[in-house]
């Protein structure tokens, strides 16, 4: 079986039997995402917590 077949599978296991096709989709694209930041961050590095609250600081409404 490949990867992909593999983990999708696991998420099946992992959902409730009665789950709806729109879960199974949600799951699906949460894991995309995830999985996408993840490379982001390898490729592109991440930021400082002190570096972030610096930057959204401009959108807080004092």
């Amino acid at each position: 079986m490949s990867p992909t077949k593999e983990k999708i599978q696991s998420l099946l296991n992992q959902l409730p039997d009665d789950c709806s096709i729109e879960d199974v989709q949600y799951h699906l694209y949460v894991i995309e995402k995830i999985n996408n930041g993840l490379k982001a961050a390898e490729t592109q590095g991440t930021i400082s917590q002190k570096e972030a609250e610096q930057r959204l600081s401009k959108w807080l409404i004092s």
